[in-house]
């Protein structure tokens, strides 16, 4: 096995040690096989209407009931994960392709190119997330991949700040600058030296960033302007489910329940990951510095 395989079950690993993480885990795992699955295993489809089943309860054939179509509520929840998972992917990875390269480039060559792409950022971080993303979708119009682009437009200036205070943080080390002196071109240290060991920070920023877009994601569609209709998404079951409150009082509480779930979920593994990748780090240098105290 390659150090980078062992490196990574040995991370998964401490993971799974950690209870929080562990469930966490289990539940997205449960809910991408569920998502992936569904039109096996589920007897609805999302998008089946049935005039005589309306705004019905909990019951043997619908479990969660239905919506104001005679929808099946469980059936719309389970393919509105695969809307927000989908819409959170693209998202991080619009923004780690384009904020990983501009932190990177800042921090190692700093100069007039770190002052040009970190005011472009700031540009970025002063815009409201939730505003740019409507003003965007105005633009771009309703749908699954212009709310992927502005949620990942968002993302940009987060995953940049961490890369440049990362790279910031190596620039100087002994093993850089011995690459530059044994003749390694910019580019090579960037890519294969720097960017290597700056992974940690930009992997916890992926979990958590995903929660960040499953939210705005939802809370885009709850305002009326996200994915449009009929394609399920959590946020517009919810803001149709309050307009039917008082008829249907369930409507609304498995598509609030699956979203708090999976955004704790996220939260939660981000958090166990950030620290055992500290923990992690801080055993390797003290294994170094106890095999470089030894006579």
């Amino acid at each position: 096995m390659t150090p980078i395989g062992r490196r990574s079950l040995d991370v998964l690993r401490r993971l799974l040690q950690r209870k929080g993480a562990m469930l966490g885990l289990l539940f997205l795992a449960v809910l991408v096989v569920t998502t992936s699955v569904a039109r096996w295993i589920l007897p609805f489809d999302a998008l089946t209407q049935d005039f005589t089943a309306i705004l019905q309860g909990p019951n043997r054939v619908h479990w969660f009931g239905t919506d104001e179509l005679g929808r099946d509520i469980l059936a719309r929840v389970v393919y509105g994960a695969r809307t927000s998972l989908i819409t959170a992917a693209g998202a991080v990875a619009i923004a780690a392709a384009v904020g990983v390269p501009i932190g990177l480039v800042a921090g190692f060559f700093g100069g007039w190119r770190d002052t040009l792409l970190m005011r472009f950022v700031d540009v970025l971080l002063s815009l409201p997330g939730i505003l740019f993303a409507m003003a965007l979708i105005a633009v771009l119009g309703r749908s699954q991949t212009a709310a992927l682009v502005a949620v990942g437009i968002t993302g940009i200036p987060s995953f940049a700040r961490i890369t440049r205070a990362q790279v910031l943080s190596l620039r100087k080390r002994d093993f850089v600058t011995a690459v530059e002196a044994l003749g390694g071109s910019a580019g090579y240290n960037m890519f294969r030296t720097v960017l290597p060991n700056s992974w940690s920070p930009i992997l916890v920023q992926v979990v958590i960033l995903s929660s960040v877009a499953i939210l705005i994601e939802a809370s885009l569609a709850f305002l009326g302007v996200g994915i449009p209709p009929p394609t399920p998404s959590w946020g517009e079951m919810l803001r149709t489910g309050k307009t039917f409150l008082y008829d249907s009082p369930t409507y609304a509480v498995l598509p609030g329940l699956v979203l708090t779930f999976t955004i704790l979920s996220l939260d939660t593994i981000g958090r166990a990951l950030a620290g055992v990748l500290a923990d992690r780090h801080e055993s390797v240098a003290d294994s170094g510095d106890a095999a470089g105290s030894r006579p």
